[in-house]
């Protein structure tokens, strides 16, 4: 049985000790220094984006250390980093992020690149139960470093950047390396690193999913309390919003937020005047830009009634009384193993994916294997006591 009472052990050692990182914002010197670390067996990597200011994200700084050297690299200034891409879709080359999702999005987009064997230091601390898995938090507990974090929303789009913002990116990959031996080591002791692999196996693939623009005003939060002709108001608002976000390269909240949208979807004013009298409408904007907000309502306007949008029914399932009931006792079967594993119960398993094993209506725990969603270590902690629970009782689930 594994030994989940081993304490992970920490050990600091002073940031000082960290060598400087070379900034490249040039291709002559950026693929020098690539070309010198080709061979290496581990690579950390970080990425900056701006989405925090831009309409569409993209990668505006890259981060990456090896045990020796930490570089930074300028992508505005250095487009060919093909070499860079080699390492990272490399299968013998380790690479290190701290929650790589992100990351990963972006490399996709950008460059087309699919990174293998990854190492997710985010992941990896959840997995063993650690509570505070931020990178700034993970870096204190173990290094005694202490990010400083006025740089977080920095706009990494703007060049030249100050000392300080490079030396803020720096620190995202300088110690990760060290992290990522340290969480291995703490997995292996209680005989959860397969469990570490299996996830980022996962993670191997990860891409921005594409989305249907002309259902844009469906994601906005908060757009399901509205009537159905206020929807057809914001169908109408939501591209014009986004329309005038591309233009000046601006992330869409900077340009009118969603609440203000929601709020004239609802008031349907009929003058450009109206606009300043809501409240976060940027006063230039409805100045210059008020006429077209009103060409926009008074086409939703003049949709018909059958032609006013709705949101899709969501999917059904035939259930019988006691799914409810079912899905609870999963629950307490979930929460009483994340209690003896020090786990946070979401991180052993969430919800959704006991309501998929209540609906698969296991017999033996070979029938729950057909569950993509469920991972194998899932199943090795909680797949018997599952089908223990469910045997009495159970009835089929379809979509219906």
């Amino acid at each position: 049985m594994p030994d989940d009472t081993q304490p992970l052990l920490v050990t600091r050692s002073p940031s000082s000790t960290a060598a400087s990182a070379t900034y490249l914002d040039q291709p002559e010197a950026a693929e020098r220094f690539l070309q010198g670390i080709t061979g290496v067996r581990t690579v950390a990597i970080d990425t900056e984006g701006a989405s925090y200011h831009r309409f569409v994200d993209r990668i505006y700084l890259l981060q990456l250390s090896t045990a020796r050297d930490h570089a930074i690299i300028d992508p505005l200034r250095v487009t060919e980093l093909g070499t860079l891409g080699r390492m990272l879709e490399d299968p013998a080359v380790e690479v290190v992020f701290h929650d790589a999702d992100y990351d990963l999005r972006l490399l996709h987009q950008d460059y087309g690149w699919r990174v293998t064997n990854i190492f997710d230091t985010r992941v990896a601390a959840q997995l063993l139960g650690v509570k505070a898995f931020g990178l700034a938090a993970l870096l204190d507990e173990h290094f005694g470093v202490k990010l400083d974090k006025k740089h977080q929303r920095a706009d990494w789009s703007m060049r030249p950047l100050s000392a300080d913002m490079l030396d803020y990116a720096a620190q995202d990959t300088r110690h990760l390396l060290g992290l990522s031996e340290r969480v291995r080591r703490a997995l292996e002791a209680k005989q959860r690193w397969h469990w570490a692999q299996e996830e980022f196996e996962r993670l191997e693939g990860t891409r921005w999913d594409a989305e249907d623009p002309s259902t844009a005003w469906m994601r906005v939060k908060g757009a399901r309390d509205l009537t159905r002709r206020e929807l057809a108001r914001l169908r109408e608002l939501v591209p014009w919003r986004d329309a005038v976000a591309r233009t000046l390269d601006r992330s869409t909240f900077r340009v009118v937020s969603n609440e203000v949208l929601l709020e004239i979807a609802r008031r349907n004013p009929s003058r450009a005047s109206d606009l300043g009298s809501i409240k976060g409408m940027n006063p230039r904007l409805a100045e210059t830009r008020g006429r077209e907000v009103i060409e926009a309502l008074a086409r939703a306007n003049a949709v018909p009634e059958a032609e006013l949008p709705k949101f899709p029914r969501a999917p059904r399932w035939d259930k019988d009384p006691e799914f409810d009931d079912k899905v609870g006792r999963l629950k307490q079967v979930r929460d009483a193993a994340a209690h003896r594993l020090e786990l946070d119960p979401g991180v052993l398993c969430s919800r959704e994916r006991m309501e998929s094993v209540v609906r698969r209506a296991p017999v033996h725990v070979r029938d729950l294997e057909e569950l993509p969603e469920l991972r194998r270590w899932q199943l090795e902690v909680l797949g018997e006591d599952f089908v223990r629970v469910l045997r009495q009782g159970n009835s089929p689930y379809r979509d219906g």
